[in-house]
């Protein structure tokens, strides 16, 4: 949505985030101050009107804060609100039961990806944890880009390739591999997405030339670190982050995928199995939407 922002209020939903992140651990509030990056007084005002609203709890005896009520309320209300991301949810389930492996539900945002649900899983080695934001740009996002508009198709590939044809040949060509398969394959590891992520952020405005140049062709390796060819032989070997297809509605836009996540090196057939498995289930999901059967 076009228009300022207001930081007051982003900072409130940060917060609650945040407590929903930590799941069952309840935080201190030197956490919350660390994390978000707050002033204590600033902290304090945010954590007090959420108590007061009852979107916090603070524990009278060890003061450490959790989700409150209000928070229930709204998420017993999610499932009837959001029926399409409902029944993407309970696609995901389906697919975790039949590959074995972690599945999660990605939504799109404007120009961000939230991981909005995980189904299985190893606690200590996750996929990821829902409310995780990715910025939408290379390497990330090749499941909602490969079916974008022609028009934001080169805005996600602007972000990697602004100067560099190469680079943007190189995106290109995954996008038309990953349409004409149905599904995408990512190798990228966390600690690489880690990097990705970071490298992201920065610019060569304003750098000499020395700097800006080396800065540049790592932005242009990070665009598409989580990509192999077909005919690569590292394919039989590296671990697979991930295994994604689109689930589409009514405008045939892609607002949300389903991924798997073995975290190992699979077979060529053993892949082809599994994005089948997601693209029969994400098919499903969108034939609801549009009444279909």
């Amino acid at each position: 949505m076009p228009g300022a922002t207001s930081a007051p209020t982003a900072r409130a939903l940060d917060a609650i985030e945040s407590l929903a992140r930590a799941g069952q651990t309840r935080m201190r509030f030197s956490d919350i101050v660390s994390e978000l990056g707050l002033t204590q007084a600033t902290a304090h005002a945010i954590l007090k009107t959420l108590c007061d609203r009852g979107w916090a709890d603070r524990d009278p005896v060890d003061k450490t804060f959790s989700l409150g009520p209000a928070a229930a309320v709204v998420a017993a209300r999610i499932d009837a609100a959001r029926p399409f991301t409902h029944a993407a949810r309970a696609a995901a389930v389906a697919v975790h039961r039949d590959v074995g492996y972690p599945t999660s539900l990605v939504e799109r945002t404007g120009d961000t990806l939230v991981i909005t649900a995980i189904e299985g899983g190893d606690p200590d080695h996750p996929a990821g944890i829902p409310g995780d934001r990715i910025p939408y740009a290379p390497p990330f996002g090749v499941a909602f880009a490969a079916w974008d508009t022609p028009e934001g198709q080169r805005a996600w590939i602007r972000q990697a390739a602004a100067s560099d044809p190469a680079v943007e040949q190189r995106l290109d060509s995954i996008l038309a591999r990953t349409r004409e398969r149905g599904f995408d394959i990512d190798w990228t590891t966390p600690a690489l997405a880690q990097h990705a992520q970071l490298v992201g952020t920065m610019h060569g405005d304003g750098l000499p030339p020395r700097i800006r140049r080396p800065l540049e062709r790592l932005l242009a390796e990070f665009a598409t670190v989580g990509y192999l060819s077909d005919d690569d032989p590292a394919r039989e070997t590296q671990p697979i982050v991930t295994i994604s297809a689109p689930v589409f509605d009514h405008r045939q836009r892609v607002p949300l995928i389903v991924g798997v996540h073995p975290l190992c090196a699979l077979t060529a057939d053993r892949i082809e199995a599994i994005g089948q498995c997601l693209m029969r289930a994400t098919a499903a999901v969108g034939s609801k939407r549009s009444g279909t059967v």
